[in-house]
Formats: C-alpha cells, structure tokens, sequence
C-alpha cells in the first residue's frame, strides 16, 4: 500500500515493476531476484535472469561437486552470488544489501519451507520456472511457441511424450518440457525457436504458476498424492485444476473421472474455449475414444453427430495396451486434434512411440510367469492402473506412503491378488489396508533374519539390491504358472533406493538372476 503522504512505497513500486515483466524485451534490468536450487531448474532460472539483467542471489542445500561446478558457472554468466548448504538455503538473503523483489522457487520446495515463508511474510512474490518462462516467451525477432499443457495424478510423461511425437508427426516443430526432459527456459530461450510446446507439469508447478494461458490442456486423472507437500488432498486438487485456467482452444477432460469435468465447469477460460472429453469406451459428441479396436474422434469432425472419424489403431501404441496406456493417447490424441493437426499425424505418433523403461515394463517370463517391472507407480492410482491390467497377480508393493490411503485401491483390486510381498521400511499404511480389505491374501514380509542379512549387505545401511533380491525370491517361491509377478509399488522410493529407476533396475537385476540361477539348474523356460 501507500505511505501516509500518498508517495507508492517501494514494495508498491516493485509490484507494479513486476506486473510489467510480460516478455523477454520488458526492463528486468537491476530486478533483485533470489533462486532457490542450483540443478536443472534453478540453474535455468539464474542463467535467464542473468541474461536478463537481474540482480540474482542463488541458494541451494547441496553442496556437492556439481554444486560447485554449476555454481562457479553461474559467476561467470553475471549472478551476483551463490550460497550454499542447509544453513544457507533455509535462510532468505538480501541481494546488493536490500530485500528481494522476488522469489523464484524449485518446484519440490514445500511452501512451508523457512524461506518461503520468510518471503511471504515480507510480502515479497514467489514465481516458479514455469511462470517465469511464460512471461520470458515472446521476445522481439523471435517466433513464440504456443504451450499444450498436461497434467494429472498419474501418465503425465507418457502422454507428453506421445503429443510431443504427434506434433512432429504433423510437421512442427515442437519439444517436451517442464517436469519431462528439457527444462522449460532452455526451450524458450533455444535460438531458432519452436512452434508448439509440450508441457507437463506437476502439482508443484501449478502451485507457483498464475499467468500461464495454454491453447490447450488437460487433468488427465485426480487421486490422492503429495498430500503432505501441499497440506490435504483439497489443495492438491486446487493446483491440479490450475492447468485450465485461461485456456484457448480446448480443456480436454477425462469422462471416466467426473472431477476431471467439474475442474473444466469451474475453470475461468477464455471466451471460445471447448470442453473435450476422452473416454476408453465408445465416445459421445464432442469426445475421442474406442471402438472395435479403434481410437476415434466424434469432437473435431463436421459430421461429429452420427459419425466418427479413424485416428489410429489401438494396437499401434504398443503390443501390451492396458487401458490407462489408451487413455493416455486418446487424452494426446484429443489435444493435438484441438490444435489442428490431422488424423494422419495422430497415427504416426502412436506408430513411433516407445514405452518407457519402469512402466509396465515385461522383464521375462519364468515357468509361465510374468515378471513385470512397474517401479513408476509411486502412488495407489499409478498402482492401480497396473493391477487391472493382469490376474492373478503376486504384488510387490511398498515404500514411502507419502501420507496417502490404500484402502480404495485393496478394495478394487483384492480378488486378483495371489499374495503380496511387502516392501518398504515402513508399509503399516498398506499392511492395515490389507488386512481389512484382503484378509485371506497372503501377506509375506521380510523377518529379522532377512532384514539383518540386508543390513548386512548395505555395511549396516539398507541395500536396496539385497532388498529386491529377498523380495524376487520370495515371489517365486509363490507364484504358479500363468500368474504375473507385478512390482507396482504404490509408493515413493526414497527410504530404500535412490529413485524409481534404482527401483526398477533392482528388481530386472534379480530377476536375471533368478533367470541365470535356473539356467544353471538346467531348467527349460
């Protein structure tokens, strides 16, 4: 607000400088700006503001080798300065001996965390790189990109992926950014420029974007996760419904989940926009979906009331299609029609798309048993797409709940289950889940002797190796010939292993070697 003598205070005066800040060619010159983190995204986010000609003080937690090295090269590019390690990075500092102008923050940082709150407390605005990117895009002599942006709980990466291939397929030029490989303000900045970009983005993300208007975008799917990074699951909800606002073109929703829907009905969209659904039935008007083995479009045609147009082939995305695979590309498929491009190049997409490692990934098949690795399902919905898509299953499960309910998930997919081998330092969560909802399923954990024989491996740390050796073992030792052996852990990682894809790789590592271990044996499979 004003002073008493009317004069704009300097807190009003940065505001208004801000609201300004709408391109690459407004006047960021001498804007002091502190960047939180110094990999990918926060190095991005320094180097643009650099460029920019802000005042930049970076603060980051790691104070590693590549920390350093990344650090001395934002030096170099005209960053005022770099902080590092837990003492500085909970800390907000002063940039040229005043208070920050602005925040721009890493995404997985919480709000709760010191320095955000220490920004909010002094009223000081805190963006991500997604925002900060919006309003970068356009830049004199330079061609701006329009943005499809994709969210959801879960296939976020997959369908980014397929529309990115899709948008080729159609002769544009176009890249994947944001939460899925080139980091957001490289593609803006890239010097011969992109027609369209693909952009996923997380729950974080949306948390800290306000300006973003896609021509497209779609909630793929809404279930409980990161509830303890945004406080309940309303306000998770809340972010995630931030990807319609002042869309363009098309929200395409998913008609099989009505949240998905009501996130479109509530939306404040500009005038013109459609509402698009995609559904893996047979599809009503103004939707894409299947029929007789076939993804069809009943939203972009002329004729869409009694007729249907052919996309692509269902089996033209993958030998194995469970049904949240042919979401997913029905969900691309939707967003590139609404951006214009023909069925042709829908089907050329799906033809060169390739699934993922750690993604309903088949490693082998052992006595008639499939052995599947799906580390990615880090939440109960990402596990659940994976169950209904094999029976019976024996279920490796487990890890760090992150606050969520396994209940629901139990619940639906109890009668498929032969056993479950429990993983995880901690799995009361879906151990009590278990015995509430699938009592007569066997439970198998590991006991003291495994757990000391772990330890032991890892030099009295958990080995996540000899973690999903024990876990293999124990799976085979119950599986009979035509059930499929599923590593769908509905759970994050990290008490365990390095990642989901350490994850994965542990568990297509023992599997080989209970492959060579039979082999040995002299035994046919």
């Amino acid at each position: 607000m004003d002073n008493q003598s009317g004069a704009p205070t300097e807190q009003t005066q940065a505001a208004h400088r801000l609201s300004t800040l709408t391109s690459w060619d407004a006047d960021w010159t001498g804007l002091r700006v502190v960047v939180t983190g110094i990999t990918k995204t926060g190095f991005s986010a320094a180097d643009t503001l650099a460029e920019l000609g802000a005042r930049v003080v970076v603060v980051a937690a790691s104070d590693d080798d590549e920390a350093r090295r990344n650090a001395d090269t934002l030096r170099i590019v005209g960053v005022v300065d770099v902080l590092l390690g837990e003492d500085s990075s909970t800390q907000l500092p002063l940039v040229d001996g005043k208070p920050a102008d602005l925040v721009v923050t890493s995404p997985g940082m919480r709000p709760a965390h010191p320095l955000l709150m220490a920004a909010s407390a002094a009223a000081i605005p805190v963006w991500g790189d997604i925002e900060l990117a919006w309003r970068v895009r356009t830049r004199a002599g330079r061609k701006t990109a329009d943005w499809i942006t994709i969210t959801g709980t879960n296939g976020k990466t997959t369908t980014t992926s397929m529309v990115e291939l899709m948008l080729q397929a159609g002769g544009l030029r176009a890249i994947a950014a944001g939460n899925i490989g080139t980091p957001i303000l490289d593609a803006v900045r890239d010097p011969q420029g992109y027609d369209v970009l693909a952009v996923e983005l997380s729950s974080f993300q949306l948390h800290w974007s306000h300006s973003v208007s896609p021509a497209v975008s779609v909630c793929l799917n809404l279930a409980e996760d990161h509830v303890d990074w945004h406080g309940s699951f309303a306000a998770y909800a809340q972010d995630k419904a931030k990807i319609y606002a002042k869309t363009r073109i098309a929200c395409v929703y998913n008609a099989e989940e009505p949240q998905t829907e009501r996130m479109v009905e509530d939306a404040d969209v500009v005038a013109g926009c459609r509402a698009v659904g995609f559904t893996t039935g047979v599809p009503a008007i103004s939707m894409v979906g299947v029929v007789d083995g076939l993804l069809v479009d009943r939203a972009f045609i002329a004729e869409r009331k009694d007729s249907a147009v052919e996309l692509a082939k269902v089996s033209d995305i993958a030998d194995l299609v469970p049904k949240h695979l042919a979401a997913n590309a029905l969900a691309a498929a939707a967003l590139v029609r609404a951006y214009g491009l023909a069925p042709e190049a829908v089907r050329d997409g799906l033809r060169s798309y390739h699934s993922g490692e750690h993604r309903i990934q088949p490693v082998a098949t052992i006595d008639g048993v499939l052995w599947v690795n799906d580390s990615k399902a880090t939440n109960a919905h990402a596990a659940a797409a994976s169950l209904a898509a094999f029976d019976p299953v024996v279920w490796i499960a487990g890890g760090l709940s992150k606050g969520v309910d396994y209940d629901e998930l139990v619940r639906m997919h109890s009668a498929r289950l032969r056993a479950v081998i429990l993983i995880g330092t901690d799995s009361a969560a879906l151990r009590g889940s278990l015995q509430r909802h699938a009592p007569d399923v066997p439970v198998i954990e590991p006991g003291t002797r495994q757990t000391e024989m772990v330890q032991r491996a890892g030099g009295g740390h958990i080995d996540g190796a000899a973690v999903m050796t024990w876990a293999v073992a124990a799976a085979a030792g119950i599986a009979l010939g035509g059930d499929t052996v599923l590593m769908a852990p509905a759970s994050a990682s990290m008490d365990q292993f390095s990642s989901y894809a350490h994850r994965g790789d542990a568990f297509i590592s023992a599997v080989r070697g209970l492959v060579e271990g039979q082999a040995k044996a002299g035994k046919e499979f």
